[in-house]
């Protein structure tokens, strides 16, 4: 997966617990987590996301988990952020504080499963605002999403959290799957 970023974002490591096939279980999963009103999934998920992902020492050096955010008007509709699901799962089994604060998603131009990968970049260019940087000031900080297809969405956050002094970012996601 971190080959999506080489050359253009600077990833200490990037990873997925699984690859992602449309209409397979765990796209039933994904499916429940973000539409179903199922944020326990999210939860058991990142919890199984931490103990696979520990076998490898993936979260060494690991000082903070950013869930990439949902709009204010797409999380009130939600009633949760499926990839904070995900960071407190993984929070659970870590003891990596979970950080929201940090920075905001101002913008919901229309749902990344229909995009090409120009039109996922475009889709999401310019979406996110960091809030309070200093909470992540001399960081290595790891971006947590539900799936990643082109990166577009990982990549948008990423350089915006950039912008903040001293930080590291790797990137761990519940799925990866080619568009």
């Amino acid at each position: 997966m971190d080959q999506l970023f080489w050359g253009q974002l600077s990833v200490e490591r990037a990873a997925a617990l699984m690859f992602y096939e449309p209409h397979s279980e765990m796209a039933q999963l994904v499916y429940q987590l973000k539409y179903g009103q199922r944020p326990d999934i999210g939860e058991d998920m990142g919890r199984l996301m931490a103990r696979e992902m520990s076998l490898g020492d993936f979260f060494n050096g690991i000082d903070a988990l950013v869930p990439v955010p949902l709009t204010r008007k797409r999380h009130r509709q939600r009633g949760y952020n499926q990839s904070e699901m995900l960071a407190r799962g993984i929070s659970d089994v870590t003891g990596i504080p979970v950080i929201t604060e940090a920075v905001s998603r101002e913008h919901f131009q229309q749902s990344q499963t229909s995009l090409s990968r120009r039109e996922r970049q475009e889709n999401v260019e310019g979406v996110f605002v960091l809030r309070h940087p200093q909470l992540l000031e001399s960081k290595h900080i790891l971006l947590i999403d539900d799936i990643c297809t082109t990166g577009a969405t990982l990549m948008a956050c990423g350089k915006v959290l950039h912008n903040i002094e001293r930080v590291s970012i790797s990137m761990l996601t519940l799925g990866f799957t080619k568009k």
